[in-house]
Order: C-alpha cells, then sequence, then structure tokens
C-alpha cells in the first residue's frame, strides 16, 4: 500500500488528532518494568539469539574509518558466511555514504543491505539541499537503505510543517526501492509524548522504520522510547494499514538488551514484525556477544 500524499500544511493537525499523544511517563516506566520482569525469560532461547544475530546492522561510524577499514570489516561479513554456514548472516552493513561504494563492490553475501547514514548524520543540522544531494549521492554507490535524523530543533521548536518536508523530500530522493528509517534521537526529545509525535509524523512523511537513536548522544536507545514507538508504529498500522519496520540503536550492550527489545516487539506488535526485515538492531559489539552465546564459547569474530 502506498503511502499517503499529504498536504502537511493543511493536514498535520488533522493526523496527530488520531492518535493519543498523551503518554504518561511514569505509566509506561511501570509497563516496561512488568513485561521485562514477566516476557523476557521465556524468549532467552537459542532460536530467538539466532533470530536476533540475522537482525544485526553490523555498523562502523568512525572518525578513523577510511576505505580500508571498511574493505576489511565488510570482508568478515563474507568470511562469516563461509564458516558459519548454519547461521544467519546479519541484516545489513552500515557506514557513512562515502563508503558506500566500497561496501557494495566488496561485499559478497546475497540477502545482506548496504545501509547509509545520510542527511549530515548524526546532527542533521545542515542546508536540505545538501541532505538530498548525500543522500542521491550513497544511493548512486549503491545503499540499499538510508538512516536520516529527524531535524530534533525543528520538531522541539513546534516546526512539524519542516519536519514532515525534509523527511518526505529525503524518501523521494530515495524511492520505492530505497528503505528509509528515520532517527528520532528520542533521548535528545526526552518525553514519551514527543516520543510518539515524532514517531507518527516520521511515518506519515515517509519512513519506512523509525529508530530510537544514533549512538552518538548521551542518551541512546531506552526500553521505553522502544515501547512508546512500537504502540505508535501498532496504531499507525491499524490507521493505514502499513507496516513500519523498527530499529532500536545506540547503548545495545548485552544479549539481556537485545532480547528485551525483542520482548517489547513481540508483546506490542506482534509476530507480524518478528523477522529480519521489519526488526532491526544498531550495533556492532552484540555479534560477538550473540556468536559467543550462540556457540558456546567466546568468540571475538567481528
Amino acid at each position: 500500500m502506498a503511502k499517503e500524499s499529504i498536504n502537511y500544511s493543511n493536514k498535520i493537525e488533522e493526523i496527530l488528532k488520531k492518535y493519543n499523544l498523551e503518554v504518561d511517563d511514569a505509566q509506561v516506566k511501570t509497563a516496561v518494568t512488568k513485561l521485562i520482569a514477566e516476557k523476557v525469560p521465556e524468549n532467552d532461547t537459542l532460536e530467538v539469539k539466532k533470530f536476533l544475530f540475522g537482525s544485526i546492522e553490523l555498523t562502523t561510524l568512525k572518525t578513523t574509518d577510511s576505505d580500508e577499514s571498511v574493505m576489511a570489516f565488510t570482508e568478515r561479513v563474507n568470511d562469516f558466511a563461509a564458516q558459519f554456514p548454519a547461521l544467519p548472516h546479519v541484516a545489513t552493513i552500515c557506514v557513512y555514504p562515502c563508503f558506500a561504494r566500497t561496501v557494495s563492490e566488496t561485499l559478497e553475501v546475497e540477502g545482506v543491505e548496504v545501509a547509509c547514514v545520510s542527511g549530515s548524520f548524526p546532527s542533521s543540522q545542515a542546508l536540505i539541499e545538501v541532505k538530498i544531494a548525500e543522500t542521491a549521492l550513497a544511493v548512486k554507490d549503491g545503499a540499499t537503505e538510508i538512516d536520516i535524523v529527524m531535524p530534533v530543533g525543528k520538531f522541539l521548536s513546534g516546526d512539524y510543517e519542516s519536519v514532515c518536508d525534509e523527511i518526505s523530500e529525503l524518501k523521494q530522493v530515495c524511492g520505492e526501492d530505497v528503505a528509509m528509517k528515520v532517527i528520532l534521537e528520542t533521548g535528545d526529545i526526552v518525553t514519551g509524548s514527543n516520543i510518539k509525535k515524532a514517531s507518527i509524523l516520521s511515518m506519515y512523511a515517509g519512513g519506512d522504520y523509525i529508530k530510537t537513536s544514533t549512538g552518538k548522544e548521551k542518551i541512546s536507545a531506552t526500553p521505553e522510547a522502544a515501547y512508546v514507538m512500537c504502540q505508535a508504529i501498532k496504531e499507525y498500522y491499524d490507521e493505514t494499514g502499513i507496516q513500519v519496520g523498527f530499529k532500536p540503536a545506540g547503548g545495545i550492550n548485552t544479549v539481556t538488551d537485545a532480547l528485551t527489545y525483542y520482548t517489547i516487539v513481540k508483546e506490542v506488535l506482534g509476530d507480524k514484525w518478528l523477522t529480519n526485515k521489519w526488526l532491526r538492531l544498531g550495533t556492532s559489539r552484540l555479534a560477538n556477544l550473540l556468536l559467543s552465546e550462540i556457540e558456546g564459547q567466546e568468540i571475538k569474530f567481528f
């Protein structure tokens, strides 16, 4: 189902009125605490861990990245497929746009996406013309998925029309064949009500996924933010029939963290979202941790 065309200046308030944006943060925290205590243990299985490995977006976003280091990073994914043929491959390799060509030319594993952070990541503080150019170049060089950051300053200023316009313009650059993830930077917009509102706006404006964080701010993904975002995805799906993916990122440091996000998706969104397409995990450190638990010994492959 195609995303509906929106005249933002006339319809934004009308759109937002369809959703309950009065989120009680204390109630969310209580619900999440209960869910984690009661449901996470039952998902602590080998099968779930293998699934989660297949949802990893293996990421390198360092100042020190180079063509050589990114090529070696990509070769590890190629080598993994040969050395662990019984396990799923990671979902994507995520890099800066200047390395899209390096990854796309080095990658040999079918089904691994080439994701690029774009649009002046991580601040999103650039002219829209610059964001458009960077995104178009990333796609031209082989990016099959694009991660952008919602213009957080404009959102906090209440300029929702500009927020939606930017997201929509960048989705037009991506086209239908290149999935676009919108990073909300939930640690900066803070409240559940803001997270819910940003989620709805990002989805209506064209986001194929909503993502918690860049991993570059003091506060990254939290279970509470994930819970609110998943509620928004469910309500949006019920309203429009359009399925949008979810990606927690930043601060996913343990297998338990990953199991927590899996559990939230399972309980709030259901099995329709429990695929390596619709649930993604933005992390690199998790790959070795999951691999070690799956194999029953410490492994530092990536």
